[in-house]
């Protein structure tokens, strides 16, 4: 088996105050994806910089204080990458990836963006620029033999089911038709695992926000995506939101997305030194463990 985690924390200073540390030392994921860290890695506690029995490697924002992705491995991963290939993004502390034996997984925290403001104009060159990269990593990979995990916020409610209140939402960011157009695309190619498990299903939201009775009402939004290549897709046997009992118990607006997959992955080689287009990418080592 193999368990995935994809989580916003919403500052992983604060998560760790609130209850992720344990989370962490009680879940059985084998990776672990977070966005929206906000912290430089010297910035953070050594029990979430550095914790046993985990590899760690972090792409914070240039702005401090901002976006920031990490990936939490069992094993050593081959090789890390932060950045997609983007002058605009890479420093953005807004995608990660790594290598393990027969499989990429990422880190993913798209922009939130504002409708009508420069903010959805950073989101959708966001889009327009990471989108080729999806296409260009798939066939990569499938060439390769290896599958692809794209984890994270990707701040779009793709159809109605994914979001309570979508009625009064048609016109904000996050629901905008240009923007479910776009991830209709995404998938063509990629498969949103959570969905192709709960086709029918309400939801599962994975953020609510703090205004009002929002999470106690369950008035959600799905937004955080295990989005896989359609073989390992095709491997889900369990999909679920780790939703908190009560909302004094959650240590982050978003809700941890656990997907477990079954059989081994094949353990293809990786291209060979300057057969990967985007081999002047930042490479970043994992750092515990």
């Amino acid at each position: 088996m193999l368990t995935v985690t994809t989580v916003n924390v919403n500052g992983l200073r604060a998560a760790a105050k609130k209850g992720f540390v344990e989370w962490l030392a009680a879940t059985d994921a084998d990776v672990v994806c977070l966005q929206e860290v906000r912290a430089e890695p010297e910035q953070l506690p050594e029990a979430v910089r550095r914790p046993a029995g985990w590899h760690t490697a972090h792409a914070p924002a240039g702005a401090k204080g901002r976006a920031g992705v990490s990936l939490y491995t069992r094993r050593e991963p081959d090789e890390v990458r932060v950045g997609f290939g983007s002058d605009e993004f890479d420093g953005s502390g807004r995608y990660i990836e790594a290598d393990l034996p027969g499989l990429t997984v990422a880190a993913l925290y798209l922009p939130s963006g504002e409708a009508g403001t420069p903010k959805q104009d950073e989101k959708y060159r966001f889009m327009d620029a990471f989108l080729p990269y999806l296409r260009e990593l798939g066939a990569r990979s499938a060439a390769a033999g290896r599958e692809v995990l794209v984890c994270g916020d990707w701040n779009i409610a793709h159809r109605e089911a994914d979001l309570r209140n979508w009625r009064g939402n048609r016109k904000n960011s996050g629901f905008l038709p240009e923007e479910r157009a776009w991830l209709s695309e995404v998938f063509e190619e990629y498969v949103d695992v959570v969905r192709a498990l709960h086709p029918d299903q309400e939801g599962p939201y994975t953020w609510w926000s703090y205004r009002g009775r929002a999470f106690d009402n369950d008035t959600g939004w799905r937004i955080d995506l295990a989005v896989a290549s359609p073989a390992l897709a095709g491997r889900a046997v369990k999909a679920y939101v780790e939703r908190a009992a009560t909302h004094g118990e959650r240590w982050s607006d978003h809700a941890p997305v656990t997907v477990v997959f079954e059989g081994r992955l094949p353990g293809a080689g990786l291209p060979a030194p300057g057969e990967d287009v985007r081999a002047s990418r930042a490479r970043v080592p994992g750092t515990g463990g």
